[in-house]
C-alpha cells in the first residue's frame, strides 16, 4: 500500500505545504484512491504518477474547506480531459450539495462519466471494489467527521489438492471459488470459498483520520491495524494557548493512543501554519516553532516507528508490514 501526502497543512496552504490531501495505491497498481481534497489538490497531482483517469474513488473526511475545496476543480478538470470511468466519492452529508451546486452556478454541464456519491455517514457505509474495502469511524470534530478504515483484498491462492480429492472439476466452479464465491457441487452440497482459499499475504490494514480531538475514539479500530495517518495540529503548549475550541487533536494525544493499541507505525499530518518546515527562522518576531516539534512531542509517547508526513513524498507499507519511506 503505497501513500502520497499531496497536502499536509491545516486550515491553510504555507510556503511548503498544500492543505490536505492523500493518494493511495496497492502497490503498483495504476488504479489509485483520494482520502481529502483541499484546495489545489489537482495541481499537486501534477507533480505526481497518479493521473485522473485512474481515480477509482475519493473518500472526503468532512465539510471543513482544507479538506473538499479542491473537490470540484478536480473532478471537472478530469470530465474535461475525456474521463468515461466512473467516480464514486464516498463523504458525509454536505458534499454532494456543495458540488452540484458548484456545478450548476459554474455552468458545468454534460458530465462525460458517471459521477456517484454515497453517504460515509450513514451506519451502514460499506466501500467494497474487489481491491480495497472501506468502512467509517466517526471523530470528534466541529462538524460530523470520519476517519477511514481502509483493508487491502489480496488475492487468493486456491487449494489444488484439496479441490481434486473432493472430486471438484477444473474450470468455472475453481475460478469461482478463487473469487471468493461459494459454489453448489454436483451432489448439492455447499462448498465455501474460505475452506479452499487462502490470502497470499495478511491484508494489509491502515487508518486515515479526520480531523479529531479524541484520538481514542480510534481504539477499536487501531487494535489489528498496522499504520494511523493522523492529524497532530498543536503540541501541547500551542494548543494550551489557543484552547480547545478549535476541536483538534496534539501530537502527544496521537501518540499516547498509538501506543495503548499497540500500534507498530505511526505518519503524523495535518500541521498548523505555526509550524515552518526546517529549521526555525532565525528573526525572533517569527514563529519559532518547527515540524520536528511535533516529532519530538510525540516520540516522548510512543516508540514505535514514527514519521512526519511530508508534501509530495511517498511512503510504502509492504506486504511484510514495514514501512519505508520511498
Amino acid at each position: 500500500m503505497r501513500f502520497t501526502f499531496l497536502g499536509t497543512s491545516a486550515g491553510t496552504p504555507t510556503a511548503q505545504r498544500n492543505v490536505t490531501a492523500l493518494a493511495l495505491n496497492i502497490d503498483d497498481n495504476r488504479d489509485w484512491y483520494l482520502i481529502d481534497c483541499g484546495e489545489g489538490t489537482q495541481h499537486r497531482l501534477l507533480h505526481s504518477h497518479h493521473s485522473s483517469a485512474k481515480l477509482k474513488a475519493i473518500f472526503i473526511t468532512h465539510v471543513h474547506g482544507d479538506h473538499c475545496y479542491g473537490l470540484p476543480g478536480l473532478i471537472a478538470s478530469a470530465n474535461m480531459s475525456g474521463r468515461t470511468e466512473p467516480l464514486t466519492v464516498c463523504a458525509p452529508d454536505g458534499i454532494e450539495q456543495y458540488v452540484r451546486n458548484t456545478f450548476a452556478l459554474t455552468d458545468v454541464h454534460n458530465m462525460r462519466f458517471p459521477l456517484n456519491f454515497v453517504r460515509s455517514d450513514q451506519p451502514d457505509f460499506y466501500y467494497n471494489d474487489g481491491a480495497i474495502e472501506v468502512s467509517a469511524v466517526e471523530m470528534s470534530h466541529r462538524v460530523p467527521c470520519f476517519a477511514y478504515q481502509i483493508t487491502e483484498i489480496p488475492p487468493t491462492h486456491i487449494n489444488e489438492t484439496k479441490l481434486d480429492d473432493l472430486g471438484v472439476p477444473r474450470g468455472p466452479l475453481w475460478h469461482q471459488l478463487q473469487q471468493g464465491d461459494d459454489v453448489t457441487l454436483a451432489n448439492g452440497n455447499t462448498l465455501r470459498a474460505s475452506e479452499v482459499c487462502t490470502p497470499a499475504w495478511p491484508a494489509r490494514k491502515i487508518v486515515v483520520g479526520g480531523d479529531n480531538d479524541q484520538p481514542s475514539l480510534l481504539h477499536k479500530a487501531l487494535l489489528d491495524c498496522d499504520l494511523l495517518i493522523h492529524e497532530a495540529t498543536f503540541t501541547e503548549d500551542v494548543f494550551a494557548k489557543v484552547g480547545p475550541q478549535y476541536m483538534h487533536s496534539t501530537a502527544a494525544m496521537v501518540a499516547k493512543t498509538a501506543t495503548n493499541t499497540g500500534l507498530p507505525h505511526l505518519i503524523l499530518t495535518h500541521f498548523s501554519q505555526r509550524y515552518r518546515s526546517g529549521h526555525s527562522s532565525k528573526n525572533k518576531h517569527k514563529a519559532q516553532h518547527t515540524v520536528k516539534d511535533l516529532y519530538k512531542e510525540a516520540r516522548e509517547h510512543y516508540q514505535g516507528n514514527l514519521l512526519l508526513a511530508e508534501d509530495l513524498q511517498s511512503y510504502q507499507l509492504e506486504k511484510d508490514k514495514s514501512l519505508n519511506k520511498l
